[in-house]
């Protein structure tokens, strides 16, 4: 069984107590844990921690005419889905996430009274801690990564928490800025208005970036859980560059048209 002490001993080994914080996260890959995913979130408080986590909602809706970019990812003239956003209008008071792309843990820090939301209605970050306005101010919607530019900025860490590179929110920031335009998707605004948002692509392949990023990973085993932590300002700088040098290195390597648009840079915006 894993409890709060075990959480905050392998934060002090890792010496990021006091950091901020991006964490993804599986809460089943620790086994068992006293008190669940909130233990998790306190650990890291009593820590002096700040938590940054993904807490993305099902808001999207159909792109209308005149927000459909070539080379986004999405074939208009035949992808059918079930729109989760139609009626809907996103707030960051909302506690509403993906139930089946976000985690236990995502899901405990948006609950808690004191978090504070980003203003992106398809893929919000939500942090808890001294450092979450500072964390969160500049989301909105055509800045869907500011969160993780803040995150840079104030040397922060990733944590990946038995979860792979695939979940790692940070290697879209470096495809922007490799030079990739980022996808747009739709929503609606605040006034019920279509508008289009900046949206990451496809992940699946990103665990190749793995041995580029070996030399500055930390890993510690919490319970069954193995933890691989980032810096994420030098995170960035060497992603980044293995991108702008070897573009089909986030390539998932599937039939995949999002990857094949992203080598090319992304949407002609």
């Amino acid at each position: 069984m894993v409890t709060q002490f075990d959480i905050q001993n392998a934060v002090r080994a890792l010496q990021l107590s006091g950091h901020a914080l991006c964490v993804h996260a599986s809460l089943r890959s620790f086994g068992w844990v006293e008190g669940g995913a909130q233990t998790v979130v306190e650990a890291l408080l009593a820590e002096g921690c700040t938590v940054l986590t993904p807490t993305f909602t099902e808001y999207g809706v159909a792109p209308p005419p005149a927000l459909r970019p070539a080379r986004n990812g999405w074939d208009y003239d035949h992808f059918i889905r079930d729109w989760q956003g139609i009626g809907k209008i996103y707030t960051p008071a909302t506690n509403e996430i993906d139930p089946v792309e976000m985690s236990a843990i995502s899901a405990a820090v948006v609950q808690r009274p004191e978090r504070v939301r980003g203003n992106h209605p398809l893929c919000s970050f939500t942090a808890v801690g001294p450092l979450a306005h500072a964390l969160i101010a500049e989301q909105a919607p055509l800045r869907v990564n500011a969160p993780l530019t803040a995150l840079a900025a104030m040397d922060g860490f990733v944590v990946l928490m038995g979860v792979g590179l695939e979940q790692m929110t940070l290697l879209h920031l470096a495809e922007q800025q490799a030079g990739r335009n980022l996808f747009r998707r739709w929503a609606n605004g605040p006034d019920g208005q279509t508008i289009a948002v900046e949206t990451g692509g496809c992940s699946d392949g990103f665990g190749k970036l793995e041995p580029v990023l070996a030399s500055v990973m930390q890993q510690i085993r919490v319970g069954q859980s193995l933890w691989r932590v980032f810096p994420a300002k030098r995170t960035l700088a060497i992603a980044a560059e293995a991108i702008r040098r070897e573009p089909l290195i986030t390539h998932c390597g599937q039939t995949c048209e999002r990857c094949d648009d992203a080598v090319l840079g992304g949407p002609l915006l």
